[in-house]
């Protein structure tokens, strides 16, 4: 068959394709961020036109729809819902939005770090553990990603470890759904150990602020420094961290390994043993436990070979869990790619829009709370309900979270018909949408006040 003609025309309805929106104002609405920002005070904005705190949920709601371009803000101007469902008394101008950020030079980041901490705290269904040896843990994983600017001239641009120009920030994540507690923009060639200490411990605290469970700090061998082990001891968490080698002798830890560990696999060419050894450290009262993980190859494609390969990974840990385990609790700390990818690719945040670096890390706080606000609008729509098949998302399969892309797609760009009745604004969805139930619930726990 044919596809049917259509007629088009125009009309007087007052549509949005981005009701979602809705969704981001009712969670903002649940912080303090607006009032606290609006009370800074801004070398050369003593008596804005605009307040600031227009000027942040603005900036947030267009990352919520994945446009972290200051022009992206140009269409809203002339559309009341966007300002309607973030309470904002007045839409910026994209010059006016520029402007503004280019001043703040780190004012607001406490202020949005606090809030989104708290508002996870208020709002999320459940911060997921790990299981160990010393009960659930929370998951405090940090980690450095490079974001690739090549090709523009932005201050702090560099040659980062992956042979990119571009930056590395750092962040971190709390609990398996992976929202965001920290995040520290850094130039590209800045060491990823460098400043992280006081990183950690500012991460720490958030996590914190949001859970009551015990924290496990998870960091690759780019941040193995005893610093951060002193930090979590002080802080009062548990640590995995993978050792940086440097020039420790291989050899000696496939000696360490043949005594003292298990042999876990073996076939032809091949032998992996894993256990744990104790190293006393100056400036510790006890001695640190490692976990190895040693593989010796003999065989390779089938031939064999006159030098034996030994590969050995080792780990720094506090947990007591045997050493296959701590091993499996490691690798699950490579989840927080998912992470970055979503930031860089869903958000659309790898090359960030302004010339100046305190900008660009102001605008990736500000990311951070966009982030968790969507993280919380993918994690609420998971929830069951008591086993209510109505109130279920209509995903295909159980998830343990969902995907930021997801979540603007099926929830973020919903169309939806603007009328206005009684004094009210009403939203009507589509008869066919298998989201609206799932929207309409969102929106009616997240209007609920609380304290």
């Amino acid at each position: 068959m044919k596809p049917v003609e259509f007629i088009i025309k125009g009309g007087d309805e007052h549509l949005t394709s981005h009701s979602g929106l809705a969704l981001i104002g009712a969670l903002l609405e649940r912080t303090r961020l607006g009032s606290r920002v609006s009370g800074v005070t801004l070398p050369g904005c003593q008596e804005p036109k605009i307040v600031h705190g227009d000027i942040v949920k603005s900036m947030i709601g267009l990352m919520c729809l994945g446009k972290p371009d200051y022009e992206a803000i140009e269409p809203f101007r002339e559309a009341p819902f966007f300002c309607n469902s973030l309470g904002i008394d007045q839409c910026p101008a994209s010059s006016t939005l520029r402007q503004r950020l280019d001043v703040v030079d780190g004012a607001f980041d406490q202020i949005v770090k606090e809030e989104s901490a708290r508002l996870i705290q208020k709002t999320a269904p459940v911060i997921g553990t790990v299981s160990t040896g010393k009960g659930g843990l929370a998951p405090l994983d940090i980690d450095v990603s490079p974001f690739d600017n090549s090709k523009t001239r932005r201050e702090g641009v560099s040659r980062t470890y992956k042979g990119v120009d571009g930056y590395a920030p750092i962040f971190a994540y709390l609990g398996q759904e992976g929202y965001q507690v920290n995040v520290e923009l850094r130039e590209g060639s800045q060491h990823s150990q460098k400043e992280t200490p006081s990183f950690l411990r500012e991460s720490i605290r958030y996590a914190k602020m949001i859970t009551d469970k015990g924290i496990l700090v998870r960091l690759d061998a780019g941040n193995d420094s005893l610093d951060n082990i002193v930090i979590c001891i002080e802080e009062g968490a548990d640590w995995l961290i993978k050792r940086n080698l440097r020039r420790e002798n291989i050899q000696e830890w496939l000696k360490i390994a043949q005594e003292k560990g298990t042999k876990a696999a073996s076939r032809e060419g091949k032998s992996i043993w894993r256990g744990e050894t104790y190293r006393t450290v100056d400036g510790f009262a006890e001695p640190l436990r490692i976990v190895f993980d040693v593989t010796e190859r003999t065989m390779k494609d089938g031939q064999w070979l006159l030098v034996p390969e030994v590969e050995v990974d080792t780990y720094w840990t506090s947990l007591t869990d045997d050493p296959y385990q701590v091993i499996l609790l490691y690798h699950d700390h490579g989840t927080c790619e998912q992470f970055h990818s979503e930031i860089k690719s869903d958000m659309d945040l790898e090359r960030l829009p302004s010339e100046h670096f305190s900008t660009n890390s102001g605008i990736m706080v500000l990311a951070l709370m966009a982030y968790n606000l969507l993280r919380l609008c993918g994690q609420e729509s998971l929830r069951e309900d008591n086993g209510n098949l109505e109130n279920r998302a209509p995903h295909r399969k159980k998830a343990q979270r969902r995907r930021l892309r997801t979540v603007m797609q099926d929830l973020m760009y919903m169309a939806a018909r603007i009328s206005f009745h009684a004094r009210r604004l009403y939203l009507s969805f589509g008869r066919h949408n298998p989201w609206t139930i799932v929207w309409q619930n969102l929106y009616r726990g997240f209007m609920i006040p609380v304290t």
